[in-house]
């Protein structure tokens, strides 16, 4: 079974909802944790509400979880279970059984002829969510830790950049970043990576693209 199979993730207005395969729990618990470790960034301060089916937990076994997962900076605070046992359990361990449906993302595709297609996204993109396009994403607003943007082209955001992105995704090494504000926790163009080092001052609009095989940042704003 794959890892696929075994965890399904989606952003929601609270947070990420993780869904669990039918393996038992050592098993889907220890894919869940791999998943984490595989992508540390795009978990870290996340609220979690996690999805474990008809599987009967006991106290034990989700208190260390919930343990677990705070090693790793993840707060869970919400169980759905169609067991019982485990929504009983879930209960007693202070956590919701219930959550809000998730709104439809305010996005929406512009395309002109001749041109790549762009998505508009127009709001403040907060932790847990991850969008992805394979064209270029304009963000209006800020993306916040924990958010995850992913294009083929390039990536716009009329404000801060504090979680991923990673422009020209499938290699396109003319991508471009630009952002108010860059202090992403991973900042990727094609296979370039780079973290955003210790801010000093006060922050400038910038543009980031592959000079030379290398990322290189420079003003935004044309002299």
């Amino acid at each position: 079974m794959t890892d696929s199979t075994l965890i399904q993730i989606k952003g929601m207005r609270d947070g990420l909802l993780v869904s669990l395969g039918d393996a038992g729990w050592p098993v889907v618990q220890q894919a869940l944790i791999e998943r984490i470790e595989q992508q540390p960034a795009f978990f870290q301060g996340a609220r979690l509400a996690l999805d474990v089916g008809n599987q009967a937990l006991k106290s034990s076994e989700l208190s260390s979880l919930r343990d677990k997962l705070s090693e790793y900076g993840i707060m869970l605070w919400a169980i759905l279970s169609v067991s019982p046992v485990t929504e009983n359990t879930a209960q007693i361990l202070g956590l919701a059984t219930r959550v809000a449906k998730s709104r439809p993302a305010e996005a929406r595709t512009i395309k002109k002829s001749d041109e790549e297609s762009a998505l508009w996204v127009n709001k403040t993109v907060r932790s847990g969510t991850r969008i992805e396009h394979d064209g270029h994403i304009v963000v209006l607003g800020d993306v916040n830790p924990g958010a995850e943007i992913i294009a083929e082209g390039s990536i716009i955001v009329w404000g801060r950049i504090r979680g991923v992105v990673h422009a020209g995704a499938k290699g396109n090494q003319n991508a471009v970043v630009c952002a108010l504000d860059l202090s992403p926790t991973q900042l990727r163009i094609a296979e370039q990576i780079a973290v955003s080092p210790e801010r000093r001052g006060k922050s400038t609009p910038e543009v980031v693209r592959i000079k030379d095989g290398q990322l290189q940042a420079e003003s935004w704003i044309q002299g």
